[in-house]
């Protein structure tokens, strides 16, 4: 059943919703502090700018790197 309604909200749903959905679920479901301290600021992020953390981060190391390059 819940296989069922989680295909049903990916397809009718975009990317940030079903994102921000797991990112808010796993709130519920961790245990450790530290988990639903990063979970929660993470669905934050995600709420505010339509994107996670993790790729907050992957797009600054990306630029830092394309910064880096020599000119070639």
């Amino acid at each position: 059943m819940k296989l069922t309604s989680l295909m049903m909200l990916m397809i009718l749903t975009g990317c940030s919703e079903m994102l921000l959905l797991s990112s808010v679920g796993g709130v519920a479901v961790s245990q450790s502090p530290a988990i639903k301290a990063y979970n929660g600021v993470d669905a934050i992020t995600i709420m505010k700018t339509k994107k996670d953390i993790k790729k907050h981060i992957y797009e600054g190391i990306k630029n830092e790197t394309e910064k880096s390059k020599p000119n070639e």
